[in-house]
């Protein structure tokens, strides 16, 4: 099969840190290959993934621009889809025209893809988001048979419109790169402290996860971007100049207001982004990792990497996070912020090797890519008009059920 994957122009693939949807971008991109499919990547040009071309309107990922007013950003993934349709029309016109093209482009992907019309090869659009955002462009947007949705969990696409569900082909799991370790961190390896990763905001919950750390005496490593800065010299520095754009930012004054003063450096402290190797055993010599969150999560990657580290998860019970930690098993499910800091004190009742088998078990790259190579032919054949959709959002990824 010959797939277009279109991970968008906001950072490298794979990321140098942070980035949820582009490592879910490697880790399908590398695993389908591996069975013998060709991928042209649409990226930025610092990405150094093995495919079989790349293309980008960037050198670099566009990521920092996002916390700058709309206006100034809204040309961005415009300017990286025209590549993309360049790149449908430069293979077709060579007599090789793509199977499918995957596009994990919030909006826009399915918006350019969906206006090639017949003439365009079948697409594939990933929501990799709360699909309350951008509403109105999911309640109205018709694939016209052409264009058609995979969520990331079920519990994400059942949030989302009619249509958009009428056009929904399933929902796979993310999966992880496996540990390169093959057993969890002894308690004698582990550090005493807690882990929380991902970006510093407020539908993280990141203060959340400070204080309940606090409260069951642990230490507490915050690990992730603020405002797409990758740590504290590069934010303080972008704050030194008073015009920036960035005193505005919400997630920028919730982190000054909010989580810098609950940091000193020992008991708490803030590292920045993080990736590879580094990421892998900040997550495997952890106690446990922190997701305090105060929004509908959709997909929760980094709550995979924890456990494929075969590190215990706390977490609240919003979004698809139920269906990816097992209570008393893999991890702990919150109410609220009591009910968290309680669930952060009761880590010795976990074992980290349930943690990580339950994470090869689950969230394995091979599950991931046999569900979308399932989607993509269903996707080729409805396109082909040998079929309707029924409009389904079940989890499909066979040995990757929900809990």
């Amino acid at each position: 099969m010959k797939i277009l994957m279109d991970a968008g122009p906001w950072l490298a693939v794979p990321p140098g840190g942070y980035g949820g949807v582009e490592n879910v971008v490697a880790t399908l991109t590398t695993e389908l290959r591996r069975r013998g499919h060709s991928v042209v990547l649409a990226t930025v040009g610092e990405s150094d993934l093995p495919v079989e071309e790349r293309v980008a309107a960037f050198p670099t990922g566009q990521f920092g621009r996002l916390a700058a007013p709309y206006p100034g950003v809204v040309g961005i993934a415009h300017a990286h889809e025209q590549v993309v349709l360049d790149t449908i029309g430069r293979h077709a016109a060579a007599g090789q025209p793509f199977d499918i093209v995957h596009t994990h482009v919030e909006v826009v992907g399915p918006a350019v893809l969906g206006a090639l019309g017949r003439s365009g090869p079948p697409v594939l659009a990933t929501l990799h988001w709360d699909l309350h955002r951008n509403a109105d462009f999911w309640a109205g947007f018709d694939g016209r048979g052409r264009v058609f949705y995979a969520g990331v969990s079920a519990a994400q696409v059942a949030r989302g419109p009619e249509l958009l569900r009428r056009q929904t082909l399933g929902a796979v799991p993310l999966a992880v790169p496996l540990s390169r370790h093959p057993r969890p961190a002894a308690p004698s390896e582990r550090r005493p402290d807690v882990v929380a990763l991902g970006r510093i905001t407020p539908l993280k919950g990141t203060a959340v996860a400070v204080r309940a750390a606090r409260q069951a005496g642990l230490p507490v490593v915050l690990a992730g971007p603020v405002a797409g800065r990758p740590d504290e010299a590069s934010l303080r520095r972008n704050l030194a100049d008073p015009a920036a754009h960035l005193h505005g930012n919400v997630d920028v004054r919730y982190f000054l207001d909010e989580v810098a003063p609950l940091l000193d450096g020992v008991t708490a402290r803030w590292i920045g982004n993080v990736s590879g190797e580094a990421k892998d055993d900040l997550l495997r010599y952890a106690q446990a990792a922190l997701f305090p969150i105060d929004w509908e999560e959709p997909g929760g990657t980094a709550v995979c990497e924890a456990l494929a580290a075969g590190t215990p998860v706390v977490a609240m019970a919003r979004g698809c996070l139920p269906s990816l930690v097992e209570p008393g098993v893999t991890g702990f499910l919150a109410e609220d912020e009591a009910g968290f800091a309680r669930a952060v004190g009761r880590l010795d009742e976990l074992d980290p090797a349930a943690c990580m088998a339950a994470a090869r078990r689950r969230f394995a790259p091979a599950s991931m890519a046999t569900a979308y190579e399932r989607l993509y032919s269903e996707a080729m054949a409805l396109a082909g008009g040998t079929g309707t959709v029924a409009g389904r959002a079940q989890d499909i990824s066979g040995s990757a059920k929900s809990a």
